[in-house]
């Protein structure tokens, strides 16, 4: 269903983990995809993911007005993928989820752009305790309150390779002895596989039906914290302790892992990132989801063995641990 056309549509932070799959699955659909980031020559590898000139990329500093219309001219539907994990200088949680999606929301109302889609999060809420949530509540309100039509995808935890939840916990798990079972490991997540979001945002693009709804993305199960460490460590073949830490710990150990932030550094943890893990993740009961997208979610088991086997002892041809 091409309501649109195969027409011009513009991701904003398209060269992310889920940008990427998100500008496949659109070249797929046909469109032409413009790609507006900070840096184009990282985004080089995008151009193959679709036909010769289907994919071109521009520097766009979504901070910018001018940039946001100038890469929003002449487009039939935006994305705006723009978020970050933990702030840096320059780049807090109200500047690159609230401000630019404002910036983004008005540019493509002035443009006459047909389709605007938000990619938020399960849990985002302006009263959240957590500033990421808040922050990505806060946009969903003021996209809606420039475009009522736009559509708002709320992903729970996304996996696939290269994601930064598996691959972290992993990557921890070839260096320390013990893990933390933050919280007990009793928070709940309903992991999503990449392809999927990427499936649903070109979905969302195109479908008359999806205007101005919202839409929760999570896998086919539901996860204890506990239960995806444990995932992990038998895929990776490695025997580590789970030992409990209590949120308050978790909280002031966060605080200190994040201190790499302020140079530029992907912290381990962040005291945010705990707060977010004292609620469940899962999609809301009443919740539309994948399925209203036309969409049958992928499970954890089946795409995690086909990355995770690189932090084995031995990598991809060493035996793996029975189950």
């Amino acid at each position: 269903m091409m309501a649109f056309g195969s027409g011009l549509a513009t991701v904003f932070g398209g060269s992310g983990f889920i940008g990427a799959q998100a500008v496949r699955a659109l070249a797929k659909q046909g469109w032409r995809v413009r790609v507006a980031v900070r840096n184009p020559v990282t985004a080089n590898e995008l151009q193959p993911l679709g036909d010769v000139g289907q994919i071109q990329l521009m520097r766009c500093d979504v901070t910018k007005a001018e940039d946001v219309a100038r890469a929003l001219k002449g487009a039939d539907a935006c994305v705006n993928l723009v978020g970050v994990l933990h702030e840096t200088p320059g780049r807090g949680f109200h500047k690159m989820h609230v401000e630019a999606a404002e910036t983004i929301a008005r540019a493509a109302k002035a443009a006459g752009v047909g389709r605007l889609v938000q990619v938020s999060a399960i849990g985002a809420a302006p009263d959240s305790p957590s500033l990421y949530n808040r922050t990505k509540g806060e946009a969903e309100a003021v996209t809606r309150s420039i475009r009522k039509d736009a559509v708002i995808l709320r992903p729970s935890v996304v996996f696939g390779m290269g994601d930064s939840f598996l691959n972290r916990f992993a990557g921890l798990a070839t260096m320390a002895p013990v893990l933390p079972l933050i919280g007990g490991g009793e928070t709940k997540f309903q992991p999503v596989y990449v392809g999927d979001v990427a499936e649903a945002i070109a979905q969302a693009v195109v479908r008359p039906d999806a205007a101005g709804r919202t839409f929760e993305l999570g896998g086919p199960a539901v996860y204890s914290f506990r239960e995806i460490l444990q995932l992990i460590l038998r895929e990776t073949g490695r025997g580590r302790l789970l030992a409990p830490l209590p949120f308050f710990a978790a909280r002031m150990l966060g605080s200190l892992a994040q201190l790499p932030a302020l140079v530029g550094i992907r912290p381990m943890l962040t005291r945010d990132q705990v707060v977010m893990m004292q609620a469940d993740n899962v999609v809301a009961p009443d919740a539309e989801g994948l399925a209203a997208l036309g969409i049958q979610p992928t499970g954890l088991e089946a795409i995690a063995p086909a990355y995770l086997w690189r932090y084995r002892v031995g990598g991809q041809f060493a035996d793996r641990p029975a189950f």
